[in-house]
């Protein structure tokens, strides 16, 4: 048999090995569903304290509940371990590794790097090698191919290369890795074939395309319309104001509308791992071909100015109060770049706390999902309790991420002042004065 039914033989018998690098939000959750497939799955983590965590069949992601892992991990399905030597046997490795953007706005690919240089020293014939972090167009034949050539294989005929973006959505109860479809694009047809044939074994609805480019560019234009939308829907929210129209009413009515619309909705910013970043990967591609992506660059200008806006806002509030924000007690509720999750990366939070102190405010904030969080100058700062004395003793309560489990008409009974950047207080009745995004 050639190398490419070799490697779909083993694959529709469950019996390859399947190897994942980086095992975080992304490549836990894809690691579990393989094991759950049946096949027997490595992990390659550079936390030692991560691996150890997870050969305790103990979580750290929220999507996957320690429970769902211990079957796996007592019956060998799943391991990890910080060293590539023990990929050598696998017959596929998916690396799911972070993308983070330098201070100067460009691509941080040094992980993926690292990842695919540790890959190519135990690549061996016959083994599928597929991107899923979030990158620019044409890093994988960029950064990959190059690297296995100087091993000696010949991407798409010795081994097989592929790109397919993760999706994954923290904290959705509806759509996993399983029932999110997969989109995959090979080097060649070879290496398209086997990707398929690999993640379909896990993953209901399989998308090939022609091109690991193109592949590349669904990711980012999947983040650009959000980060474009959100960042047209600010905008309107910043109008509105001046106006002295409620944005609110305004997209509820526009919603009304069954065709040639879908409702985005106003925020403190943005924040997460894909929606203000990957649309700077595109942009910053587009830089490097003498093309300015305009409305990349302009929607992040107006979602990177909004916690600048909470900030007036919580002046001319705590003003109409006859206060000043230098010495005022204002509490913070939620850290989270969004609801029901832990993960503060990229959170307007964070910049909504520090743009307050370095005018003089005196800040606690309370989060369910966030013990405590990193400031700048790597200042920690720790929840504190929510009771109803923290609310009581605040001259503003500003309210950043609406998590389910808090009890808004407590908020409202309780609190002064609220600025509420989510519409979280919407139709709640009581004490507080409360000012709309």
């Amino acid at each position: 048999m050639t190398l490419k039914e070799t490697l779909l033989d083993r694959l529709s018998s469950h019996t390859a090995k399947v190897g994942i690098v980086g095992l975080g939000y992304v490549g836990l959750p894809l690691a579990v569903e393989f094991a759950e497939a049946g096949f027997d799955v490595i992990g390659v983590e550079v936390s030692a304290a991560k691996v150890q965590q997870l050969m305790r069949s103990e979580s750290y992601v929220g999507d996957i509940p320690s429970e769902r892992l211990k079957p796996l991990v007592d019956n060998g399905k799943l391991c990890a371990s910080t060293n590539y030597a023990d990929l050598r046997q696998a017959d596929t490795i998916s690396i799911c590794v972070p993308t983070p953007l330098r201070q100067t706005r460009d691509p941080d690919m040094s992980f993926v790097i690292q990842a695919v240089d540790g890959v190519a020293e135990i690549c061996h014939e016959g083994m599928l090698l597929v991107l899923e972090s979030t990158t620019y167009p044409g890093t994988t034949e960029e950064i990959i191919l190059p690297r296995l050539q100087d091993k000696g294989f010949k991407p798409g005929e010795n081994v097989f290369v592929a790109f397919s973006p993760e999706r994954i959505d923290p904290g959705n109860p509806k759509f996993g890795v399983r029932n999110t479809p997969k989109v995959v694009g090979g080097i060649n047809p070879e290496s398209t074939d086997v990707t398929v044939a690999l993640y379909s074994t896990a993953i209901d609805m399989v998308v090939p395309v022609s091109s690991p480019t193109a592949a590349e560019m669904v990711k980012l234009l999947e983040n650009t319309f959000r980060a474009v939308n959100i960042g047209l829907v600010n905008e309107m929210a910043l109008m509105c104001d001046k106006l002295g129209v409620d944005v609110w009413e305004v997209i509820r009515a526009a919603s009304s509308k069954p065709f040639g619309f879908m409702p985005f909705y106003p925020g403190p910013g943005l924040g997460g791992h894909c929606i203000p970043i990957d649309p700077l990967y595109l942009s910053w591609k587009m830089k490097t071909l003498n093309y300015t992506a305009r409305f990349i660059e302009l929607a992040s200008e107006i979602n990177t100015s909004m916690p600048l806006h909470v900030i007036g806002k919580v002046n001319d509030a705590l003003n109409d109060d006859s206060k000043a924000v230098r010495g005022a007690k204002i509490v913070v509720l939620g850290v989270a770049y969004k609801r029901d999750v832990d993960d503060v990366r990229e959170s307007p939070a964070l910049d909504i706390i520090s743009l307050l102190e370095q005018r003089g405010a005196h800040i606690t904030y309370h989060d369910p999902y966030v013990a405590q969080i990193r400031l700048e100058g790597d200042a920690v700062m720790q929840s504190s309790s929510y009771s109803d004395g923290l609310l009581e003793e605040a001259d503003c309560v500003v309210i950043v991420t609406d998590h389910s489990s808090y009890d808004w008409q407590h908020v409202v009974d309780h609190s002064r002042l609220i600025v509420d950047t989510r519409h979280a207080t919407a139709a709640k009745q009581g004490k507080a004065r409360v000012v709309p995004l």
